[in-house]
């Protein structure tokens, strides 16, 4: 139960552990972390397979289902457990998965979608060792000694040999020649979304200098961080840095995102809600990039129209939607209702020229920025290419797009009390309402809505 020693977490992290670890893996990770993360390790090898990534991801995926509150969460994934870690945020960002509330990954060392770079004779020296049903203590030992920059101390050796050992050697040898082979970039594609690669500088493989090639198809976000004198087993090695980059990884998204509430996270996840819905939902919910290329707009536009919404579309405290990178992304995708009035310019044009002309008489007093969007609402202003009516015209048609972005965001639905969402599922009729009442609430609605229906009938 929550206390004052032991306070409500803000997010979870599920870690992924890399070849011949476990979900004890994490056990330095997590007791570094700040309290308001919770650190759940997974045992991805336990069942001795490991030939496919799409199995194991099975396996995370199972997992995690079942430790999730509903609230947001990140993947930390190691190694071996970086290359599941990419399919598993695949699958909950394509909404086929009974899970919500991805935020980001921090990644240490992880295994690139495509196959793993590992030179032939490594890889059948690690074969080798792998011949009967556990590595022996003293290969466990050698592997260990292999992947570290610098001696462990005596009891974080013996742990982490204690891991090597147990886990099947099964795994090891579809590892080794399937799983890490496999070419996964087709089911993982790209992921748009807040990612921290930690990298030891004496990793060959998969250290920092290699990493920028690895991951720049798939995390278009990615910072790599270098770790001096830290080889692969980042997990050991370096525990407490992992545990600091989770914690920043997380005041940065909460920084750039709502948070969308646990009880709304878990209909979100339910039967309830088509897989369409679930999907749009769980990518909308993912923390702008602030500092990405504009696309259709450029920077001083956009710039321009964050002050509007900002005035128009107030967020309150934490966290905000950046709805002005995300109008910027609808028109260069052409996602636009397609109205407009006769003669008006295309909208990619008209907002342009709007915000150009906004600009130009953009007042730094904020109560004279409120007077000039009255003026905008009521009589417009002089814009080149549309004129005083054109840009009042225009002005209306922003403003609701502003508006839209911000209601099409799953924090937004929650914070209006909107579940209407959740009455398709993925059962074969529709999921509907069993009831419709004001005040009342049916029990798989959130708390704040009101009363049950049960409740209300005792």
């Amino acid at each position: 139960m929550p206390s004052a020693a032991n306070p409500p977490h803000e997010c979870t992290v599920f870690f992924l552990p890399g070849l011949g670890l476990d979900a004890a893996s994490a056990r330095a990770i997590a007791a570094a972390t700040d309290p308001r993360l919770r650190v759940v390790g997974i045992d991805l090898l336990d069942q001795g397979r490991a030939a496919s990534v799409d199995d194991l991801a099975d396996t995370a995926l199972e997992r995690i289902a079942a430790e999730t509150d509903g609230g947001p969460f990140l993947v930390c994934g190691h190694s071996l457990g970086g290359k599941v870690a990419a399919r598993v945020m695949a699958r909950v960002l394509a909404g086929t998965e009974q899970v919500f509330g991805l935020a980001g990954a921090v990644l240490l060392a992880p295994s690139p979608s495509t196959p793993e770079p590992m030179p032939d004779d490594k890889r059948a020296e690690m074969l080798a060792t792998a011949q009967g049903d556990h590595l022996s203590r003293e290969d466990a030992a050698a592997f260990v000694a292999a992947n570290v920059a610098a001696p462990l101390s005596s009891e974080v050796h013996e742990a982490a040999v204690d891991a090597v050992v147990r886990q099947p050697a099964s795994a090891w040898r579809d590892w080794l020649t399937a799983g890490s082979l496999e070419d996964a970039t087709g089911l993982v594609g790209v992921l748009d979304l807040p990612v921290v690669v930690l990298a030891g500088d004496a990793d060959e493989s998969l250290g920092a200098d290699a990493q920028p090639d690895l991951i720049a198809d798939v995390y278009p976000r990615a910072r790599v961080e270098r770790m001096p004198g830290v080889g692969h087993l980042l997990p050991y090695e370096t525990p407490e840095r992992v545990a600091a980059v989770l914690a920043e990884t997380w005041d940065a998204i909460c920084a750039a995102a709502p948070v969308v509430p646990a009880e709304w996270g878990r209909v979100i996840a339910s039967t309830r809600v088509d897989i369409a819905v679930r999907r749009t939902l769980a990518r909308r919910a993912i923390a702008d990039d602030r500092g990405r290329a504009a696309r259709s707009l450029n920077p001083a536009q956009i710039q321009t129209l964050r002050a509007l919404a900002s005035l128009l579309v107030p967020q309150g405290e934490g966290g905000t939607i950046d709805l002005a990178t995300r109008i910027d992304d609808m028109l260069a995708e052409g996602g636009t209702d397609g109205w407009r009035p006769l003669g008006s310019p295309a909208d990619p044009i008209a907002y342009a020229r709007g915000l150009d002309a906004i600009a130009a008489v953009w007042p730094t007093d904020v109560a004279e920025q409120r007077r000039l969007i009255v003026t905008l609402i009521t009589d417009g202003i002089a814009a080149d290419g549309l004129g005083a009516d054109g840009i009042r015209s225009w002005f209306e048609d922003a403003r609701n797009d502003l508006l839209r972005m911000w209601l099409a965001h799953p924090a937004s639905l929650a914070r209006i009390g909107f579940d209407g969402f959740a009455v398709g599922g993925t059962a074969q009729q529709p999921a509907g309402w069993a009831t419709i009442a004001a005040g009342g609430r049916e029990t798989w609605e959130p708390s704040e809505l009101g009363q049950t229906v049960v409740e209300d009938a005792a």
